[in-house]
């Protein structure tokens, strides 16, 4: 079993290295975690420290990409700011697919009435916009990071659960779970050691490209003020506190707003290559 699954996983990477623009999105990726672990040490100044007599500089070798209207320089709020918008992406992600695969997993699983009554809730839950739920739920909570992140997960599990659903739906009935349910095996032993795992890639695909997904809805939130608060420099604060002066200083938002598109990219074009590495009609 070990040396399928290490020859599955080695046959998943060569045909996802053959795809130079996930692999550039990898590479992306990959410098965006570091950058995050590593901001509190390579950033030149404190993120929240204001110099009143360097107030809306241009680039210079002091402050390579400038400061802003409180004297802060942005390269440093820039890379603590990965950090933020990066644990933002995740944990949003964490608690959508957390609840939609419990939900998911029990409507494929048990289908009949229970599917039914899931599957309905669900369609009434999704005939609310997302952004417009996690607007609602995060002004109920209050502004700040934590509403902000309770609320886009909350909003997006829907999403997770009904695709979790449809990959158990083809594989519940396998031969390989009707010998399971004949060596009468429990349905929680059968649904998380014989099917999810089994059913389990297109998730993988979708949680990778939902991260920048949940970025960007981070930051539409901080843009209007309710997730992140100063002075914590998340991208789409920084976006909204730099909008009224764009005009005369563009910098302050084409920053924030090509790291916020750089990293959303960069999650969807790996996302796209995974899809098609872990597309079982591609294997020969």
């Amino acid at each position: 079993m070990d040396k399928k699954r290490k020859s599955n996983f080695s046959v998943v990477m060569h045909r996802l290295k053959k795809n130079k623009l996930a692999m550039a999105g990898l590479v992306v990726i990959i410098l965006l975690f570091i950058v995050a672990l590593m901001a509190p040490w390579i950033m030149p100044y404190d993120y929240a420290e204001q110099d009143y007599s360097a107030v809306l500089l241009k680039g210079s070798r002091e402050h390579l990409l400038g400061t802003d209207n409180l004297g802060r320089d942005i390269l440093s709020r820039l890379l603590y700011g990965t950090r933020i918008s990066l644990l933002m992406g995740v944990l949003i992600v964490a608690i959508g697919a957390t609840v939609g695969i419990l939900l998911g997993s029990i409507a494929g699983f048990y289908g009949g009435k229970v599917d039914n009554f899931i599957m309905r809730f669900l369609d009434i839950y999704q005939s609310i916009p997302n952004i417009l739920l996690a607007i609602a739920l995060s002004t109920s909570m209050g502004p700040g990071l934590k509403s902000c992140v309770i609320a886009l997960g909350v909003a997006s599990f829907a999403g997770y659960a009904r695709l979790i659903r449809a990959s158990i739906l083809q594989v519940r009935e396998s031969e390989y779970v009707e010998a399971a349910r004949a060596i009468n095996a429990g349905d929680k032993r059968i649904l998380f050691k014989h099917i999810l795992p089994n059913a389990f890639s297109p998730m993988i695909v979708y949680i990778t490209m939902y991260i920048g997904s949940s970025i960007l809805a981070a930051a539409s939130l901080s843009f209007i003020g309710l997730g992140a608060q100063p002075p914590l420099p998340e991208w789409g604060a920084m976006l909204s506190s730099g909008r009224d002066l764009m005009r005369d200083y563009p910098t302050l938002v084409i920053y924030p707003g090509c790291a916020i598109m750089l990293t959303v990219l960069a999650f969807n074009l790996f996302g796209d290559g995974l899809r098609d590495a872990l597309d079982p009609r591609l294997k020969t």
